[in-house]
């Protein structure tokens, strides 16, 4: 008899962050993750992870409705279901769920991880197979102090740890944050690749002179300078500017990216698994991507390192990232729940190894995180 899912368990877990991390809707001090316990008819438990930015700050979904949303209404949708059909999971959950895209990414990667640990494979081997088995990282400078972002920028790369550097940008004045980017910048010089990421703060006109400044300044990328929905404008600064654009609110899934890459346009995609569903959904936007020549950047939303190992098998997946990623989620906290944490080194991350994720938990650290 094959296995069947018998149990899922999620908790909330409050993990501090090494130093507040400011963006341009909040300021993090501390990280609030959902991890996911799927286990099955023959022992095995799968792991997943939940995660978003700020409560409701970032998007819809906030830690305590994911929670409540998966032992409510997601869960009882996969207990009793076969263990090993991914796609038919998948295809219950969106046929019964309308949006929740990181309520269910965290369960496809519990299922992915128990697959894996079931058959003795990676999730990337699951998925196809790894290309690569170390990817470059960048570090989010985010302390919203220029002197204390140049001082932490030349400690990470003298460490070796990273090499390029993105600055959240929009929660002040525009000629103020470009002043602060292209101080780093100016002091980073040739040593290092410098980006922005704007979090949809800034309206159309003030993005035209924004970006203006930014790319005399030497910036290499803009993330999201405008709202979500509007396309439109995105289009046209893609257009009007050298410096490419990156689209990630913008791009949530394989049809916004088909839209997009319709109407024109040019630059790359932020992927991101919490946005896309899971690991299934995000493969499937960047290969409209690659098939459109947009470029591919692995994005975060600050997971830890369940949910950081679990987009990290998505992204060793394929051939090439052209704007790396940043995976750097778990070296933002003060702590971690696996036992073995992620190899963070030589500018980049390497790929855990051993059946599904390769990762397990530490169960005292765990307890001790856990929300009462």
């Amino acid at each position: 008899m094959s296995s069947v899912i018998e149990k899922i368990e999620t908790l909330l877990v409050d993990l501090p962050t090494i130093r507040p991390h400011k963006l341009s809707m909040t300021t993090m001090a501390c990280q609030t993750m959902v991890i996911v316990r799927m286990r099955h008819s023959d022992g095995i438990e799968g792991l997943g992870e939940g995660t978003t930015i700020g409560g409701l700050a970032y998007g819809p979904e906030s830690p305590e409705s994911i929670k409540r949303n998966i032992d409510t209404y997601l869960a009882p949708l996969l207990i009793g279901q076969p263990s090993g059909n991914l796609n038919a999971l998948r295809a219950r959950l969106n046929r019964h769920v309308r949006g929740n895209a990181i309520a269910k990414s965290a369960l496809e990667t519990a299922a992915l991880d128990a697959q894996g640990k079931r058959l003795g494979l990676s999730v990337a081997e699951l998925l196809g197979g790894a290309r690569q088995d170390h990817l470059p990282v960048l570090w989010t400078l985010a302390s919203g102090d220029t002197r204390k972002d140049i001082d932490e920028a030349f400690q990470r790369l003298d460490e070796r740890r990273h090499c390029d550097f993105k600055l959240k940008i929009g929660a002040n004045p525009v000629d103020r944050d470009v002043e602060h980017v292209a101080a780093i910048k100016a002091a980073l010089g040739d040593r290092a690749g410098v980006r922005v990421d704007v979090n949809q703060a800034w309206g159309e006109a003030s993005a035209v002179r924004g970006i203006q400044a930014l790319q005399e300044a030497g910036i290499e990328l803009i993330e999201q300078p405008i709202p979500a929905r509007e396309h439109a404008g995105l289009i046209r600064l893609a257009r009007r500017f050298r410096v490419p654009m990156l689209a990630d609110e913008a791009v949530a899934d394989a049809r916004d990216g088909l839209d997009l890459a319709a109407r024109g346009f040019s630059g790359a995609f932020a992927l991101k698994i919490a946005k896309s569903g899971g690991l299934q959904g995000v493969l499937e936007l960047a290969h409209v991507a690659q098939a459109a020549g947009i470029g591919l950047y692995g994005g975060t939303l600050l997971e830890g390192s369940i949910g950081t190992a679990a987009s990290l098998h998505a992204w060793a997946t394929l051939d090439e990232m052209t704007w790396g990623t940043e995976m750097f989620g778990p070296l933002l906290l003060k702590d971690d729940i696996v036992t073995q944490p992620l190899n963070y080194h030589a500018f980049g991350v390497d790929l855990p190894a051993g059946p599904g994720l390769g990762i397990s938990l530490d169960e005292d650290k765990l307890a001790h995180y856990s929300r009462k």
